[in-house]
């Protein structure tokens, strides 16, 4: 009996993040991660990277973590800036928890396109 492997299914596709899975967040939705980042006192980091080289090393920071921000708004605006300056690139963003030395959260916002 032949062995039917095929591509492409949920097992070999490649995903992003653990909300990957998932329907991609609205904008509402990304903004109420982050108010709960916030809430949390985490710090929110953002990455970019691209599509082709996002699973074979760490992604490049943007800027500097966002230390004490408290608004929600310069999150996302910083957020859009990446995207702006990177549109082909992934955008990820993560809250760090100084308490635990560890990601409180981490995911995808904009996900970039490869060319072809």
């Amino acid at each position: 009996m032949p062995i039917n492997n095929q591509q492409g299914d949920f097992q070999t596709s490649q995903t992003l993040e653990t909300f990957g899975f998932l329907p991609k967040f609205t904008q509402e939705e990304v903004y109420e991660q982050i108010m709960y980042m916030v809430s949390q006192g985490w710090t929110p980091a953002i990455e970019h990277e691209h599509p082709s080289e996002s699973s074979n090393h760490y992604w490049t920071m943007w800027k500097l973590p966002m230390f004490g921000e408290k608004n929600p708004n310069r999150v996302m605006e910083e957020l859009e800036a990446c995207r702006r300056s990177y549109p082909d690139h992934h955008v990820r963003l993560m809250g760090y928890d100084n308490y635990t030395q560890s990601q409180g959260a981490s995911f995808v916002v904009f996900e970039g396109h490869t060319q072809g």
